[in-house]
């Protein structure tokens, strides 16, 4: 099936649901409310509260008042909105005229109590909860029922606001207008009428909310599994989520163990229980709902950030003239802030590393600016540590096989000779940084877990990154690309704090 076909057939779905819930919506509102002459909110209760009062049939105000409201809508919602919105309002119009004149007539022209005398609150229940489930099932399928659903789905675009609230405030309005018409009897007929049109709009908004939330509710789940790799690639590739991979230690056995955690619509559920139990029957898995999970692949976050006036960017140094470096660790602090290289302060001086640890020679290589160039600046250092090579290369890590520069392809070339015999093949990056501000030493570090591979492969990156495949993914740094790379890298992680840190000076 092409894409356009699908397109078709979402909007084919959602006029066919539309029309499910104006017909609900009709029933409700002739069957349960007319005949008692209970006020509801909207412009239908507002066309109804005039019928009642004037007589003046219920589809023409209702008509009326919509087409000025369109306008709104054309404006704020936009075009394909609209068109559903004019589908629903004509709808709507021909149904409950059709529905008047089907329906069995009381004496005063209303349609027949089908509840019997007396059943007014009853009648109400029934009413409410079906036009509730009508106006959600209307709203889910990205339609409108015109009036004060115009302007409730208006607010809902830009604020974090239910549907519901603003849906009672405009009902509020409307139902509370019955108490300024004479024919609805003294002001205690008033009243009593009011307080029935209050329980119709705290009910039916109650249903609208609650059916709405649970077609968006989200769950949380927490997965323990000693095949927690392949339930991850599994999760990854096959549903299309984002697994976050958690550090655990079991208080009985005491052993080390990853926990997935996973954010995921309610009704993804059965389809996610299905794919961890194909991979591991024996898994453990928490499954809890979630109160609301805003951003990317879920609801929006509608609220509004405060315009301020920008900071001035922090200058810092950075102790490199590798640009591959320089470009990772700029894109990892993004803009907050202005990072400079050796070269643009003028220093193409080639530092001495001569430390015995990672830490000696980030903090060799700061110290040694800070003290020629007094400006506040940050080193780092960087090794792969081989597990069944005692941590080597280590310290070493860019000189590995000799020589005076930085020669990648020879460097993994040995690594590989070296572990080609060999079946632990675990391996792990780490990155020190050392941060002078104002004559004081701060470092931080970053660790991520992995595994050198038997050949090369990728090409982006720099390094190691071709044999090097971090622990809860199946490519290597080379193939995964740098802008996951930049999220789960050693120096991302020690990035991280070092920004942190100087966000808190």
């Amino acid at each position: 099936m092409t894409i356009d076909h699908k397109l078709i057939l979402n909007e084919v779905k959602d006029y066919l649901f539309i029309t499910l819930g104006l017909l609900l919506y009709t029933i409700s509102f002739t069957v349960f409310l007319m005949p008692y002459q209970i006020v509801a909110g909207g412009v239908t209760g507002l066309s109804a509260i005039i019928y009642y009062a004037t007589g003046f049939h219920i589809e023409n105000t209702y008509i009326i008042i919509n087409g000025i409201l369109l306008v709104v809508a054309l404006k704020i919602l936009g075009f394909k909105f609209l068109m559903k919105t004019i589908f629903a309002i004509f709808t709507l119009y021909f149904m409950l005229k059709f529905a008047q004149d089907i329906l069995p007539k009381q004496d005063n022209g209303l349609p027949f109590k089908l509840m019997g005398e007396g059943q007014d609150f009853m009648s109400m229940i029934i009413g409410c909860v079906i036009t509730g489930i009508a106006l959600a099932t209307v709203f889910l399928n990205n339609g409108s029922t015109g009036g004060t659903d115009i302007i409730a789905a208006s607010v809902n675009k830009y604020h974090n606001i239910s549907l519901g609230s603003v849906l009672i405030a405009a009902d509020f309005c409307i139902i509370g207008s019955c108490m300024f018409f004479p024919q609805f009897g003294t002001y205690i007929e008033r009243a009593h009428k009011v307080m029935f049109g209050f329980c119709v709009m705290a009910m039916e908004n109650y249903v609208l909310d609650y059916v709405m939330n649970a077609r968006r509710q989200s769950v949380q789940f927490f997965i323990f599994s000693r095949k927690w790799q392949e339930i991850a690639n599994a999760i990854g590739t096959q549903m299309g989520h984002g697994v976050t991979i958690l550090d655990g230690h079991g208080w009985y056995t005491g052993k080390e163990m990853k926990v997935l955690c996973i954010l995921a619509k309610k009704n993804e559920s059965v389809n996610m229980f299905r794919l961890i139990k194909m991979i591991d029957p024996n898994a453990f898995v928490s499954q809890s709902s979630v109160i609301g999970v805003y951003g990317e692949g879920f609801d929006e976050m509608k609220v509004k950030v405060k315009k301020v006036e920008e900071k001035k960017k922090m200058k810092i140094v950075f102790a490199t003239n590798n640009l591959n470096k320089l470009t990772e660790v700029r894109k990892i602090l993004g803009n907050r802030f202005q990072v400079m290289s050796l070269s643009e302060i003028g220093c193409n001086d080639d530092i001495p590393e001569k430390g015995q640890t990672l830490k000696d020679n980030a903090l060799i290589k700061a110290q040694w600016i800070y003290d020629k160039y007094h400006v506040n600046c940050f080193a780092d250092d960087t090794g792969l540590e081989v597990e069944a090579l005692g941590g080597a290369p280590g310290v070493y890590s860019a000189r590995y096989a000799g020589g005076q520069g930085h020669d990648s392809e020879a460097n993994m070339k040995k690594l590989l000779s070296e572990l080609e015999n060999k079946d632990n093949r675990k391996a792990r990056f780490r990155t020190v940084i050392a941060l002078i501000i104002d004559g004081k030493v701060t470092t931080f570090d970053g660790i991520v877990n992995g595994s050198i591979i038997h050949e090369k492969r990728g090409g982006e990156g720099f390094g190691y990154d071709p044999i090097f495949m971090p622990d809860g993914y199946n490519k290597t740094f080379a193939e995964l690309g740098v802008d996951i790379k930049n999220r789960i890298s050693h120096r991302a992680k020690a990035v991280e704090k070092l920004a942190d840190y100087l966000l808190k000076k």
